[in-house]
């Protein structure tokens, strides 16, 4: 029971996000190098995101994958290490 939360958790979470940062399902796709119906499907949990979309999602969305997947309520995310 508490992955199927989970899992409904980070749909709600991402598309809550999108619509906050007054993105479509087309520009959030172009974000990610995807076209609007993969997103879409995405975002209504018809398909799982590969891991790395969550990554550039977060980034992007100022968050942490922690809180897009519902392992956190806190969307503010840990300090970051620094990459060269």
């Amino acid at each position: 029971m508490l992955f199927v939360v989970m899992y409904m958790t980070v749909f709600q979470r991402i598309r809550d996000l999108r619509q906050d940062a007054d993105l479509n399902q087309t520009q959030a796709g172009e974000l990610l190098g995807i076209n609007q119906n993969t997103y879409s499907r995405y975002e209504r949990g018809i398909q799982p995101f590969p891991i790395h979309h969550l990554i550039t999602l977060a980034l992007f969305y100022k968050t942490s994958v922690d809180y897009l997947v519902g392992l956190t309520d806190d969307p503010i995310p840990p300090k970051r290490k620094r990459t060269k």
